[in-house]
């Protein structure tokens, strides 16, 4: 299944998600920045209000977007996930990872002061949750996006995306409660090579999906 945009992907994924529409107690969270106006589409159209769940990738230093490991916000301390096994590839060594990791957290918290200012994450004890990004590729920000989660004591965890290789989602079908993903192609290659249009979402935008929505 290719998408056109991002607008189609959400539309199409609203659809798909549509036993939720008028639930109680649902919030929509997108992983952004990629994720947000897809998690919007689907907040409007299942009548949920919307925020966004803090995720960064750990990035190997010569390859960035080969992702050793992610890190995600969470009350106390953040979250942090690491693949041993490419880390022991790559030969990463622990002061590397602890540079790029606290590099990453303060990029975590910049976007917390950017899309919030001074509000923190919303009061997420016993609601459910669906999380929502544009796709899956190691699935790491998303591992650890569910993992922050279980930590805030939240009811049912849905990962909802477009598309996702055959990998990530066996792996976020066994961490979350459900996952509900579009198309999973055998050849997955990126998540960008399943959209006809994947230009960069903008930080403005994030913050102008986050403006539209009220919270009881």
């Amino acid at each position: 299944m290719m998408f056109r945009d991002r607008e189609e992907a959400g539309r199409l994924l609203a659809q798909a998600l549509s036993q939720y529409q008028g639930r109680a107690n649902l919030v929509v969270l997108g992983l952004p920045r990629g994720g947000v106006p897809i998690a919007q589409i689907v907040a409007d159209s299942l009548g949920a209000p919307m925020d966004v769940l803090l995720v960064r990738k750990l990035g190997v230093p010569w390859q960035p977007e080969l992702a050793f490991g992610a890190i995600a916000e969470a009350p106390g301390n953040p979250v942090l996930i690491l693949d041993f096994g490419l880390v022991a590839e790559c030969e990463l060594r622990p002061e590397t990872i602890e540079e790029i990791g606290a590099h990453e957290q303060r990029e975590l918290e910049r976007r917390g002061r950017l899309y919030r200012g001074s509000r923190s994450l919303t009061e997420l004890d016993g609601r459910d949750v669906i999380l929502v990004d544009d796709g899956l590729a190691t699935g790491s920000t998303m591992l650890a996006a569910v993992r922050a989660l279980r930590q805030m004591n939240t009811g049912r965890i849905v990962v909802a995306v477009p598309v996702g290789s055959r990998a990530a989602c066996q792996t976020l079908r066994q961490e979350a409660d459900e996952l509900v993903c579009l198309s999973s192609p055998e050849h997955f290659e990126s998540v960008g090579s399943w959209y006809q249009a994947f230009r960069q979402v903008t930080d403005a935008e994030v913050q102008q999906a986050l403006s539209a929505t009220e919270w009881p």
